[in-house]
């Protein structure tokens, strides 16, 4: 490509991941958004479309030479393509940066920068390596700029701190050049640049103070609409990496069975759903007596339990198949329990893992230190109010999402542990338990005390269980005085208090 004789200005070319085949009459364009195929392609349009795919060039070029028809045609093209191309920014002489569009209908126009106008990055834009590129990218913005020359990078470099284009310039980049490339950049969304004041507008904007970086980048990635890479259950590792097991295979270690109760028992005593639904609530203060091994059967059974287990054979995916009491994406199940217990009436003291499949307990750490390391974590996201019987971990195997899912698998992993939360909440309440889902742990100490790697399973939720206190939850007052309720009464109660206000 030219890199001395370019006129200062803009350049079109089709972007580095579309690949361009040409056959006689035909060419077909295949990008990860799809296919494009061309029928009928004379040989003026060829040559446009071969110069397009051959690097950034002159919009005037591509015309030259084309009869009336091809260039409508080629115009026509351009109209209903425009996810195929990047716009190359020139100045000096040189292509500094190419842009590229990531959301549908996103058009910028480049902005007036003045010698003497303040300007910053956006406090939400990023820089990183895409396929041996560096880009310059933000949630905010609805196009990606690759940073082609290394004056653009020193530009964008500089701009961690308001500065003019007078200050910018360089060696590299004269005053008029600076302002060109940072007109592209504040219109495209990833610089801002002062008003008449001086201040910056995302400083003044109470919306966008209130997003913080990760959770704005986040957002912009995980639904679709903002960004351009595939998204959804594509398979984008099929064929060369194996899925992992619809069911982690149980660590080494001394076992315990768990009570499992007979579900037409359980019908027979549990409120009705409403009545559990209404009568839910986090509860931070727990029992003289301690929750027993039974109820911990109980609940993980109505909770947890591999119920469904389907080989991979019937699958065409090569997927194996699994299913528990609540619902996830794909039938993913990538969450696992495990469970440091404080006091627990039949279980001793140490840190255990849901065995699903066998219902059963499985130790992993017996050192009271990361027991009650594990324990402090939980205690400190409640205020230090809470100091539950037993803190259950909850893990995300990620691959068996990420194996099926391309960009959503973090977001769906975090969705289903808010199911798994309101699945224990309503069993808890049920069963006349105290509950308590918490939002914050600590990833690292989790993955150390379960002895697990954290990139490939590690804690994405945290939840508290313990006895229910014979005080304050564990009664109701009535004209009587206070009145001792089991679980099944109390959430009777809440909901009836609930459906009065």
């Amino acid at each position: 490509m030219q890199t001395t004789t370019l006129t200062d200005g803009t350049l079109v070319g089709f972007r580095d991941d579309v690949r361009a085949e040409f056959e006689a009459g035909r060419v077909v364009l295949t990008s990860p958004a799809g296919v494009v195929a061309m029928r009928q392609v004379g040989t003026g349009l060829g040559a446009a479309l071969r110069r397009l795919a051959d690097g950034p060039v002159d919009p005037a070029d591509l015309v030259s030479g084309l009869t009336g028809r091809e260039a409508a045609q080629l115009r026509g093209f351009l109209d209903r393509a425009p996810h195929l191309l990047a716009r190359g920014v020139v100045a000096g002489g040189r292509e500094m940066l190419r842009l590229e569009r990531t959301a549908p209908g996103a058009e910028y126009g480049p902005v007036t920068v003045p010698p003497t106008a303040r300007v910053r990055l956006s406090r939400f834009a990023f820089c990183r390596t895409r396929e041996g590129a560096l880009v310059l990218e933000s949630p905010l913005a609805r196009h990606r700029v690759l940073l082609v020359h290394p004056a653009a990078r020193r530009l964008v470099a500089e701009l961690g701190t308001p500065r003019t284009p007078v200050e910018l310039a360089g060696d590299d980049l004269d005053v008029a050049a600076v302002g060109a490339l940072l007109g592209h950049l504040v219109g495209a969304g990833l610089v801002d640049a002062a008003d008449s004041a001086g201040g910056f507008e995302s400083e003044a904007d109470t919306t966008l103070r209130q997003w913080s970086f990760h959770d704005l980048l986040f957002h912009s990635r995980t639904r679709p609409g903002r960004y351009d890479d595939p998204i959804g259950g594509i398979y984008p590792h099929r064929g060369e990496i194996p899925p992992l097991p619809a069911v982690k295979e149980p660590p080494a270690g001394r076992t315990v069975e768990l009570y499992r109760p007979e579900l037409d028992e359980v019908l027979a005593r549990d409120p009705a759903f409403t009545v559990a639904l209404e009568g839910r609530r986090s509860i931070r203060s727990y029992g003289e007596e301690p929750l027993t091994l039974r109820q911990l059967g109980e609940f993980l059974y109505r909770v947890g339990r591999v119920r469904v287990l389907r080989g991979a054979e019937g699958d065409p995916t090569g997927n194996e198949i699994v299913g528990r009491p609540y619902p996830t994406g794909g039938s993913a199940y990538e969450i696992e329990l495990y469970l440091t217990v404080r006091r627990c009436a039949g279980l001793d003291a140490g840190i255990w893992f849901y065995d699903s499949v066998a219902h059963r307990l499985v130790l992993v750490n017996d050192d009271p230190a990361d027991q009650a390391a594990m324990l402090d974590v939980a205690a400190g996201a409640t205020g230090g109010e809470a100091d539950g019987d037993v803190l259950i971990t909850l893990t995300s195997r990620f691959q068996r999402l990420s194996w099926k899912y391309a960009g959503i698998a973090y977001g769906m992993t975090l969705r289903h542990c808010g199911v798994v939360y309101q699945t224990m909440y309503l069993v808890a309440t049920a069963m006349g338990l105290a509950p308590c889902g918490l939002g914050i742990g600590d990833a690292d100490l989790a993955a150390r005390v379960l002895r697990l790697d954290w990139l490939r399973e590690t804690s994405v939720g945290d939840f508290l269980l313990g006895s229910r206190p014979a005080g304050e939850l564990g009664t109701w007052r009535t004209e009587d005085g206070w009145q001792l309720l089991n679980g099944a009464e109390w959430a009777l109660r809440a909901g009836e208090e609930l459906g009065r206000e």
